[in-house]
């Protein structure tokens, strides 16, 4: 459950940084956007697993934007809104909204319906394919009762691609899972962190489970 993005679209500043503050304490990546019209493009080039999205914005409002993404994504949204009408309630959950939280309402019940949210949409198993493990606790990946210590940089990498197994993963998807403060990094800076990641695992097993799909980025792909 940890180490998922969520998107927070909540034009209050100050509401959306303290629940900036409550995801990442719940070891969540965060990103908030302020103005309806800019949360499709925003979408075009980045990975969620979850989006917070409030009804009333600048720009497009909350209803017309869970209405587009629907269009191409089931990505879990839950609707957050001033108003209790129930007609508002079933606008939402007849477009597709997972979950309904009206203000004003506590952080740490919001991340906790983010979790079972995930739960119910991405059952989580033991993060184990043919004795292949990841341990978050220990920042492990281990193969047959051995295992290897990955950098935390490493460890996200491994667990971004793994999450969503033979999905091919842009370096700029990479770079945003593991560098939430937009800083600028090369492509050449991912290529090294696989690099050094591959080498680690084929200490492990001699499979090749990370492959690079050339001109695009790179996708987990266990060997049946």
């Amino acid at each position: 459950m940890t180490n998922k993005t969520v998107l927070i679209v909540e034009d209050e500043i100050k509401l959306a940084r303290i629940l900036e503050d409550y995801l990442t304490q719940a070891l969540f990546l965060t990103h908030s956007i302020h103005d309806g019209n800019q949360v499709l493009d925003w979408l075009e080039h980045h990975h969620v697993d979850a989006i917070i999205l409030d009804i009333m914005l600048p720009g497009k409002d909350g209803l017309q934007i869970c209405r587009e993404i629907r269009q191409f994504s089931q990505v879990p949204i839950l609707m957050v809104t001033a108003k209790a009408e129930e007609n508002d309630r079933l606008i939402g959950l007849e477009l597709g909204v997972d979950d309904y939280i009206c203000k004003p309402f506590s952080p740490r019940e919001v991340v906790a319906r983010v979790k079972t949210v995930l739960r119910r949409t991405n059952p989580v198993d033991d993060k184990s394919v043919s004795g292949f493990k990841i341990d978050q606790d220990k920042m492990q990946v281990a193969y047959n009762q051995q295992h290897v210590t990955l950098t935390t940089v490493e460890f996200h990498i491994l667990q971004r691609l793994e999450s969503e197994q033979g999905r091919i993963f842009s370096r700029d998807q990479l770079m945003n899972c593991i560098y939430s403060d937009n800083r600028i990094v090369s492509d050449r800076t991912i290529d090294s962190h696989i690099k050094k990641l591959r080498k680690k695992i084929q200490t492990l097993c001699d499979k090749e489970i990370i492959h690079s799909v050339y001109g695009v980025g790179y996708k987990f792909v266990w060997p049946t």
